[in-house]
């Protein structure tokens, strides 16, 4: 049953989880909050007043913006005065092995962290403030766009706001994938697809490190609270249960995945209703 109370507190692992399904199924996703939620997933110590101090803390930046500010070029140096330069928000190569990088309260505490979350200190900020803002979802690293699309001035929050020209961002993709700039990487990023991206990193800093489970655990369950989510997701799950010797829900996982994947392709069914057999086998 939901509580029909308009500000329900999160005070628990479950209000939390439903308050973050319920943002992300809204009309308009508040990327802050959703980003927030996720942090309160890593530190369980945040309650209501934890997650309202940060939004403060974004409504006090966008408060020390300049009045008047009107192109995009003018947003775009006044953000990278104030947060680049005065504030000092900026990334490290170390930040890409700090799970603290990708939670935005450690981000707005410690002013460092990975480009994603750098630019969504920067949009939300910007978007306080009024400017014409939005991540751009380059491959293999997030930077922010001002103005129309189509003439955007864009922005790198990882290198201090630094100003990215059109080869700029050239070199950023062709360095991160080999391929050219395709003018469909520069189209605005929706906060849900901002929210997935970072609960992917999250989910491969976490796989490299086996003693972290708990985390890939909670990040998968976080993408599978999203509105539209590959199904190969529950098999995930289901593989990280085993891997923490939760055998029986694990192996129940495995089984209701193969009865989905069924319907498509028997032997890979079967070969994932083995696995689930294995599982279960564990427990003897």
């Amino acid at each position: 049953m939901h509580d029909e109370s308009p500000d329900p507190p999160a005070d628990g692992p479950a209000d939390r989880r439903r308050l973050f399904a319920e943002e992300a199924r809204s009309g308009r996703p508040d990327l802050a909050m959703l980003c927030l939620l996720v942090g309160a997933e890593a530190d369980p110590s945040m309650d209501e007043a934890a997650l309202d101090a940060a939004q403060i803390e974004l409504d006090r930046l966008a408060g020390l913006l300049p009045f008047g500010l009107t192109g995009p070029g003018e947003w775009a140096s006044a953000l990278a005065e104030l947060l680049g330069g005065r504030c000092d928000f900026r990334g490290t190569p170390g930040d890409y092995q700090r799970l603290e990088s990708s939670l935005l309260h450690e981000v707005l505490r410690r002013r460092r962290g990975l480009p994603i979350l750098l630019s969504v200190v920067w949009i939300e900020v910007a978007r306080r403030a009024g400017a014409p803002v939005y991540g751009v979802a380059l491959p293999g690293h997030f930077v922010v766009g001002f103005g129309d699309p189509h003439e955007q001035v864009l922005v790198d929050p990882f290198a201090g706001g630094r100003l990215l020209t059109g080869p700029d961002a050239e070199l950023l993709v062709a360095g991160a994938t080999g391929a050219p700039l395709d003018p469909s990487m520069l189209t605005p990023a929706d906060p849900l697809d901002v929210v997935v991206r970072i609960l992917n990193n999250i989910r491969a800093w976490a796989a490299t490190r086996p003693e972290q489970s708990d985390v890939a655990l909670w990040a998968v369950d976080l993408s599978l609270l999203l509105p539209s989510h590959p199904a190969r997701l529950r098999y995930e799950r289901a593989q990280l249960l085993v891997q923490r010797g939760e055998f029986a829900m694990g192996a129940a996982e495995l089984d209701a995945y193969a009865d989905v994947v069924a319907a498509v392709d028997q032997t890979a069914a079967d070969a994932i209703k083995g696995r689930a057999r294995a599982a279960r086998a564990m427990l003897n």
